[in-house]
């Protein structure tokens, strides 16, 4: 068996193993990532041949730890890294270029139909019915999404939201209150099959499902990273954050919103945002904590958007798509049905 696992921002690990009664055997581990001292490489061989197949991530990273005499030095991968390579060897799960992809940038509409275009979208995905897509948002009006398990009264205050033209929806996926103002954002979504993640932790799939992007805020010289859970920033603040939802037909929704322009005073007008919530971020405030592309770029939004395409077409093949009108009629329908009620917007009051 063989797995590979690129490390966002990191090296790639390359494994080969067996498996014999219910063992892992001969397992090989290889890459272009560094590692000190060289006969460390032995050891960590060592640890995984004899562990069950049946093995978690947590349980592989943990023997691969141990095993690494003292003072080792791990640059590019880590024992995690690791552990994930070998998963996704035993569940035989495909790549990236193991798909035919679409992109799709299709007309602005309103956020009530960009969220009910991701499930409908989704779901097709895990139906088969359709290629795996990033579609990238464009939307015509104000609004703050809000995440599937937020209090709407905790998140957002509704005067502000009215004075300031936000209209209030919420979004399929967990998360927070996300201030999208209109041409104000980049929001991209990614419906993928389960088999693309499978291997991975749920916390390790954000991070991977991203790595394009960051391949494609560098080549504007933003330096991008990812921090866990599902930030997306740069040494100057947050660019952005991610999101996910996981179908039971096996489609997975990926997506993210980036600051492309903002208004620290208004977003502070419009969201609650507590000192809880501030607490781990070294910073007393929300504004601060965001640097957006337009002032680390110096380029029009569209110029971003691009970038973004062109990106994503050269790493994984993709090809230019388009939403059916079938699509946009299921959508409309979900729209009228779900997003648009007061029932699902104060699910969680």
């Amino acid at each position: 068996m063989h797995g590979e696992y690129k490390v966002p921002g990191g090296k790639l690990v390359v494994v080969d193993l067996e498996v014999r009664d219910g063992r892992i055997v001969d397992f090989r581990l290889a890459g272009d990532f560094f590692l000190e001292p060289d006969d460390a490489l032995a050891d960590i061989d060592a640890a995984v041949s004899g562990l069950s197949s049946e093995s978690d991530v947590t349980t592989i990273a943990a023997a691969v730890r141990a095993a690494l005499p003292e003072g080792s030095q791990l640059l590019g991968f880590t024992p995690e890294s690791v552990a994930t390579a070998v998963r996704r060897a035993l569940v035989t799960a495909p790549g990236w270029s193991d798909f035919d992809w679409e992109v799709v940038h299709d007309k602005p509409v309103s956020p009530r139909m960009n969220l009910a275009l991701d499930e409908v979208l989704t779901t097709r995905v895990g139906a088969g019915l359709r290629k795996p897509t990033l579609r990238i948002w464009e939307g015509n009006e104000n609004a703050v999404v809000i995440g599937s398990f937020q209090s709407l009264r905790n998140e957002v205050d509704p005067e502000g939201a009215t004075r300031h033209g936000f209209d209030v929806v919420r979004r399929i996926s967990g998360g927070g209150a996300m201030l999208m103002a209109a041409n104000a954002i980049v929001t991209y979504s990614l419906y993928v099959p389960a088999a693309l993640v499978q291997g991975l932790t749920f916390a390790d799939s954000y991070a991977f499902l991203d790595d394009w992007v960051l391949h494609a805020l560098r080549s504007l010289g933003i330096e991008a990273t990812y921090q866990p859970l599902n930030d997306i920033a740069s040494p100057q603040g947050k660019i952005g954050g991610a999101a996910q939802k996981r179908l039971a037909n096996g489609g997975v929704l990926h997506h993210a919103t980036l600051s492309y322009d903002m208004d620290g005073q208004m977003m502070t007008e419009v969201l609650r945002i507590g000192r809880e919530k501030l607490s781990d971020k070294g910073t007393t405030s929300a504004a601060k904590r965001v640097d957006p592309l337009r002032r680390q770029s110096g380029l029009p939004r569209a110029a971003i958007i691009e970038r973004f395409i062109e990106t994503f077409t050269r790493l994984y093949g993709a090809a230019p798509g388009s939403i059916t009108d079938e699509e946009y009629a299921e959508a409309e329908a979900l729209v009228e049905s779900k997003f648009s009620t007061d029932a699902w917007l104060r699910r969680v009051p």
